[in-house]
C-alpha cells in the first residue's frame, strides 16, 4: 500500500486529490498539510475534502509529516514545491509535481535534487493531454515548415502564471519536432503594427476568465487549410487521477527526474 501525502490540502486540487486516493485501490492518504494561516489546519483532512474523516489531520508543515508517508503530491506554488522538494530529498521521500509557474533557476534546482529521490514533474497530469504530445509530435513532423504553429490556452481568473506550463510544454514538444530552439521562437505578445508573422515563430496566447477549468488548442495553419487539435478539461479530477496513478507508480522506482509520458509508457 502506496502512503501518500497530500500539500495544499485545503485548496481545491489538494482536495480533488484527496478524493480520488480515498477512491482508488494501493494508495492511502498518510499526511496532508497546508499553509500555517489556512484555515483547515487542525480540522480533519477528509472533512476539509468534503469526502467525511479520514482520520488525518491537516499539519502545518511537511517537516511534521514528511515521515508519516512515502510520496508527495504537491500542486502548490513554485517558491514552496522548491522548498518541499528539498525537504523530500533530505529525507528521499518520492514525489509528484504539478505545480507550474517554475522559474527556469527553481526548475534546475528541482533536477539537481531529483538525483537523491524519485520524482515525477509534469506540468499537465491529465492522461489525455499526456497524449496530446505524442499526437503533437506526429502531426508537427507531417506538417512541416509550410504550416504556422499557434497555441491558445484558457484557464480560470484565479490561476496565477501564464501561459501555462501545459502551453508551453505543448510549444516545446513542437518546436523540438520542428527542430527549433523554442526559448527563441516563441511570441507571447502582439500589439500594435508588429509586421508580417515570421515563419519561424510559434504564438502562444492566454485566456484568463470565470470557472475555465483548462482548455488548450494547438492550430497548424497552412494555405488552404488548418488543422486544430484541442484538449478541454472539465473536471480537475481529470488532473488529480493523473497524479495518483503518478503517486502509485513512482512510490518504488529509483533517484532520478521523470515526467508523465514515463508513467504512461509513452516515452
Amino acid at each position: 500500500m502506496v502512503k501518500a501525502i497530500v500539500a495544499g490540502a485545503g485548496g481545491r486540487m489538494g482536495g480533488r486529490i484527496i478524493h480520488v486516493i480515498n477512491s482508488t485501490q494501493g494508495i492511502e492518504l498518510a499526511g496532508a498539510f497546508e499553509r500555517p494561516d489556512s484555515d483547515a489546519v487542525g480540522k480533519d483532512a477528509g472533512a476539509v475534502a468534503g469526502t467525511g474523516d479520514l482520520g488525518v489531520t491537516v499539519s502545518d508543515s511537511l517537516e511534521k509529516v514528511i515521515d508519516s508517508g512515502d510520496v508527495v503530491i504537491d500542486f502548490t506554488f513554485h517558491e514552496a514545491t522548491v522548498k518541499h522538494a528539498e525537504l523530500a530529498a533530505q529525507k528521499g521521500r518520492a514525489m509528484v509535481i504539478g505545480t507550474t509557474g517554475f522559474s527556469s533557476e527553481e526548475y534546475a534546482r528541482i533536477e539537481q535534487l531529483s538525483e537523491r529521490f524519485p520524482c515525477v514533474l509534469a506540468p499537465n497530469m491529465s492522461v489525455g493531454v499526456n497524449l496530446l504530445y505524442k499526437l503533437l509530435d506526429t502531426a508537427a513532423r507531417v506538417l512541416g515548415d509550410d504550416y504556422d504553429v499557434e497555441i491558445v490556452e484558457a484557464h480560470h481568473r484565479m490561476k496565477k502564471d501564464a501561459p501555462s506550463g501545459t502551453a508551453l510544454q505543448l510549444g516545446r514538444v513542437v518546436a523540438a519536432a520542428l527542430g527549433r530552439d523554442f526559448d527563441k521562437v516563441a511570441v507571447f505578445e502582439r500589439n500594435g503594427l508588429i509586421g508580417e508573422r515570421s515563419r519561424q515563430e510559434i504564438g502562444i496566447q492566454t485566456v484568463r476568465a470565470g470557472d475555465i477549468v483548462g482548455e488548450h488548442t494547438v492550430l497548424f495553419g497552412g494555405i488552404g487549410e488548418r488543422v486544430e487539435i484541442t484538449h478541454k478539461a472539465s473536471s480537475r479530477d481529470t488532473f488529480a487521477k493523473g497524479a495518483v496513478r503518478a503517486a502509485v507508480w513512482i512510490a518504488d522506482k529509483s533517484a532520478g527526474l521523470y515526467n508523465m509520458q514515463d508513467v504512461l509508457g509513452l516515452s
